[in-house]
């Protein structure tokens, strides 16, 4: 089928097809890998890759949403966008979750999706999804390709909006009579036109001077860390900013590594099952400075009691998100780099903020997280803890979302930034092995240990064809307890211990499931084996696979039960 187009006149001797341009586009803008799956109608764009092979590398994953996680975890550690192809209908609506939780969490994708051709859309043709309408509240924006000559333009915005201001997914859904199409002139170079989108980047003078005159005369002055300060780069500049000043932090879940755990000034994460100290000092505090967080629910608590004397400054670059949830004070519209870089410029004075650190380290001291030692099995706690002295902290860690994603937050502790990968907002299972998989594709030096359920790995397991594939050496520690441990939790705290559907009683062996794929599987079941055998697994050249099986009955302490605020935590201290 030929497809005429808009292009400049200079002719070629060979005829490329949409998807040829579609390849070269990519490759043009930096893409090295693309994770997808084939169908009906990207195959041919499958010809362009075929045909682009020792240009770009494409990795098969054995599900749509297994691929657009592993974009994810590429994303969060390089700050790229990852790209993501899929076929049309089921394909494209495979990749929902995955859309929606990088939309969630700020992460930068570019996703391809196939769509029958255009004499075809709207009559209910096979595979035939409404993309574009199912994709619009999870996507940062979305295209639909009518003309081949508009895909440079096309592509050029898509990484352009996926990467700027607030990173987010991008949706571009191509007609295979697009894909498919000739072109026989040079097309045009792509040309970014979008009048209505200019983020600010750089904050108002005036604001980061009442700022900063606001922090000169606060007594109890306390940084809240977002992945904003990520997105940005800005660790260093924050790490300055309150080392000058002696402000104490909180880091939100998705913030962990913005400022190290091992710094004195710095109290822990914040939240539902964050440190004592961290919530008493959001609920104590007089000026709250939010970098690059969102207060959604998790974090504050019951609004009315969150931060209750507090003058509140909120830097983030997402205008949407100040004073959406908590009154704002002082709005400072800004990447976080460039708002940082502005106050460490800035002659005002230090605030005296002696008293109010003696008080947050004695709520360190006095309320330490904690657990039950258990000679009779392996804690999770213990094992989590384990890992980080194994690790030396140094390992990019991604987890599923429940208990064994909040242990991991509170008991690795994260000294560098982009060692964190997780699933924030939309709390994803399944999320944590493919995202690994990125993980590892995008620092393929860096140890990465994937942090996973029994219950959520079994949603995504099917990637473990893509790690012997690949030769990819991701550490699975697959966090053992039998059940969906954080809905016993809720179920035995809240809802009467009426347990009800959260006990697996039928497992897999999942020794003989890693073997099965060809990868190295061990079954660990007290801390004497870990002990012993960890050191070596880590080290080991390829992947492995640990079924760790620990206690049952082990909660996430502190917790903050729903409609609670910040300063009614309960599981503080040992009953």
């Amino acid at each position: 089928m030929k497809v005429e187009a808009k292009l400049e006149s200079k002719t070629s001797t060979a005829p490329k097809t949409g998807a040829d341009l579609l390849i070269d586009l990519l490759i043009k803008e930096g893409v090295e890998t693309l994770f997808g799956y084939p169908g009906g109608a990207v195959l041919p764009i499958y010809d362009a890759i075929y045909r682009a092979r020792d240009s770009i590398k494409h990795v098969l994953f054995r599900h749509e949403q297994g691929s657009i996680h592993a974009a994810e975890g590429y994303a969060r550690i390089t700050g790229k966008p990852g790209v993501v192809i899929a076929t049309s209908g089921p394909g494209a609506t495979n990749l929902v979750t995955g859309i929606t939780d990088a939309m969630m969490d700020s992460l930068p994708l570019v996703i391809f999706t196939g769509q029958v051709a255009r004499g075809v859309i709207g009559t209910d043709a096979f595979q035939e999804a409404d993309v574009m309408a199912i994709t619009t509240p999870i996507t940062k924006h979305n295209y639909q390709v009518q003309d081949i000559s508009d895909l440079p333009s096309i592509v050029k915005e898509a990484f352009h909006i996926a990467s700027t201001g607030r990173p987010g997914p991008v949706l571009v859904d191509i007609p295979k009579d697009i894909s498919a199409g000739e072109l026989f002139a040079e097309p045009s170079e792509g040309v970014i036109d979008l009048p209505g989108y200019q983020p600010t980047t750089k904050p108002n003078p005036l604001q980061i001077k009442k700022l900063a005159d606001a922090l000169s005369k606060a007594k109890r002055p306390l940084i809240l860390a977002g992945a904003g300060i990520l997105h940005g780069k800005a660790s260093a500049e924050l790490k300055e900013f309150v080392e000058k000043h002696k402000i104490p932090v909180v880091t939100t879940l998705l913030g962990l590594g913005t400022f190290p755990a091992a710094n004195p000034l710095s109290l822990g994460m914040g939240g539902m099952h964050g440190t004592y100290a961290a919530n008493m000092a959001m609920y104590e505090c007089d000026l709250l400075i939010n970098i690059g967080a969102r207060f959604d629910d998790r974090l504050t608590g019951n609004l009315k009691h969150y931060a209750p004397n507090a003058k509140v400054a909120h830097i983030d670059i997402d205008p949407a998100e100040i004073g959406k949830n908590v009154p704002t004070l002082i709005p400072i519209v800004s990447d976080a780099k460039e708002a940082l870089l502005d106050l460490l410029n800035q002659n005002s004075d230090s605030p005296d903020t002696e008293e109010w650190l003696t008080r947050n380290n004695q709520n360190k001291l006095e309320y330490p997280l904690w657990y039950k030692h258990d000679s009779n099995g392996m804690s999770p706690q213990w094992l989590i803890e384990a890992i980080h002295k194994v690790t030396n902290g140094e390992a990019i860690v991604t987890t599923d979302v429940g208990q064994h994603q909040m242990w991991a937050a509170q008991y690795y502790k994260f000294d560098q930034p982009h060692r964190w990968v997780t699933s924030g907002g939309l709390g994803t299972m399944g999320f944590g092995f493919p995202a690994a998989i990125g993980a590892q594709m995008a620092s393929p030096g860096s140890p990465v240990v994937a942090i996973v359920g029994d219950a959520g790995f079994q949603m995504t397991l099917q990637e473990l064809s893509v790690i012997y594939e690949q030769k990819l050496p991701v550490k699975i520690i697959i966090v053992n307890n039998g059940a969906l441990g954080m809905v016993r939790q809720w179920q035995e705290l809240l809802h009467g211990n009426r347990i009800s559907e959260s006990i697996l009683h039928s497992q897999p062996d999942f020794v003989k499931l890693a073997e099965s794929y060809s990868i190295r599987g061990v079954k660990i079941e007290t801390q004497e084996e870990l002990i012993t055998k960890l050191p070596e697994l880590i080290a080991y050249e390829g992947p492995v696979l640990m079924d760790c099986r620990v206690l049952q009955q082990e909660k996430v302490f502190p917790m903050i039960a729903p409609g609670k605020g910040i300063h009614e935590m309960i599981g503080v201290k040992p009953s």
